[in-house]
This record gives structure tokens, sequence and C-alpha cells, in this order.
């Protein structure tokens, strides 16, 4: 499993820096390498700690992301996803390539303590929930059940505002406004999927529609 986590680590950067760096067209963006170094050392060391603690949640951590138990909305949305994100990281290596954003150091450096944030809590989400899979499925033979404590008592998706948060501080740290601006699409997208994950465990999770009379916020606690 470790030596699963560490090669999908580094592929997985390896091609999102390929895609920065080509686009960009050089090598010279401290802030890319800033945060391709901080993700792999980050994902390895946070990665390896989970596994420890739970290899079950890192196995699903590390499974595909189409699922043949996978809602089928979900299969779809999530395709859609991650086509986004790669058209993303090219758009925020061409804004720096033409120019088209200016970004104080000062903002970037306040990107980086947003991107941390947002790993933050996707890590405490993690740490709680033992289910949080990257796909929309009932896991049965895991004995699901629902997770109503930590970040869950006051958001029922914190892990989408934690990725929300990470979208934003990583345009930041990258410097560029148009990679933030297109983070209106991911919050739109992880909208969308909260109906899609909402309607697979109120129909297959015993005790959720309780969960969710009682906490009644998705993502941002007193707003939505």
């Amino acid at each position: 499993m470790i030596a699963k986590l560490v090669v999908q680590t580094f592929v997985w950067f390896g091609f999102m820096g390929a895609l920065l760096f080509v686009s960009a067209g050089t090598l010279h963006w401290p802030g890319a390498w800033v945060y391709l170094v901080l993700m792999v050392g980050l994902s390895l060391t946070l990665g390896v700690a989970l596994a420890k603690r739970d290899p079950g949640l890192v196995n699903e951590r590390l499974s595909p992301p189409i699922q043949k138990n996978q809602a089928a909305a979900d299969k779809i949305l999530l395709s859609v996803l991650l086509l986004a994100i790669f058209a993303w990281l090219v758009l925020m290596g061409l804004d720096l390539r033409f120019g088209w954003s200016m970004v104080p150091i000062w903002v970037q450096v306040a990107g980086l303590i947003v991107l941390l944030l947002g790993m933050w809590i996707c890590y405490l989400t993690m740490l709680e929930n033992s289910f949080a899979a990257p796909v929309v499925k009932i896991q049965e033979e895991r004995g699901q059940h629902v997770i109503s404590t930590g970040p869950y008592s006051y958001v029922r998706h914190p892990m989408y505002a934690g990725a929300i948060l990470f979208f934003a501080g990583t345009a930041l740290l990258l410097g560029s406004w148009w990679g933030l601006a297109s983070v209106l699409v991911f919050i739109i997208l992880l909208a969308i999927r909260t109906f899609i994950e909402e309607k697979t465990l109120r129909t297959g999770l015993r005790g959720y529609d309780d969960y969710a009379e009682h906490v009644r916020y998705k993502l941002i606690p007193m707003v939505w």
C-alpha cells in the first residue's frame, strides 16, 4: 500500500507539474515549485500516517476514480471534475506565460496559508471518517455508518469545503487571478456532487436522514 501511495503521488503531481510548466513555457516559476514540493511532501507524510492509522481508508483513497459500484451520475461528474482540473492547471500556466495576472507576493503567501487550511480540514475529515472514499458509494462491506462528529458536526460535506479552500489557495499561490476566478466552476461542480452524494446516502445509509435534519448546512456553517 505504501509503495502504491508513493507511485501514485509522484505520477499524479508529476503530471500536474508537466501541465503547469509546459503551458507556462518555462521552469522558472517559484510558486509552482513550492506548490509541487509541498504537495508531494504532505501527501506522502499524511498518507503514510493515515495508512498506519486506517489502512482501509487509504486503500479506498488509492482506488480508481471510476468504480463498478459507484453512483452512475458521480462517474460522469467526477470525469468532468478531473478534466476541469487539468484545464485549470493549463489556464494558470498560460496566465504566467502571457502575463495576464499581477499577483503580489504577500497574496501568494496568503494563498499558501489558505491552501494549508483546506488541506488541514480535509485531513481532519479523513481522521474522523474512515469511509471518506473519493467516489460516491455505500461501503457495505466495510460496515459504513453515519459520521456526525468532528468536522461533520458543523457541515455535512467538510471534505468539499476544504477542497474549495484548497483550490482557491492553489490559484493564489501560483499567482493567477484567472485561476482564482475559475474556482467558481469547482464550487458549482462540488455543489452538484453534494446532491448526488446525499441522494445515495439518504437511500442507502441508515440514519442519514436524521443526521441531515440535525446538521442542516452542507458546506458553510450558517450559510448553506
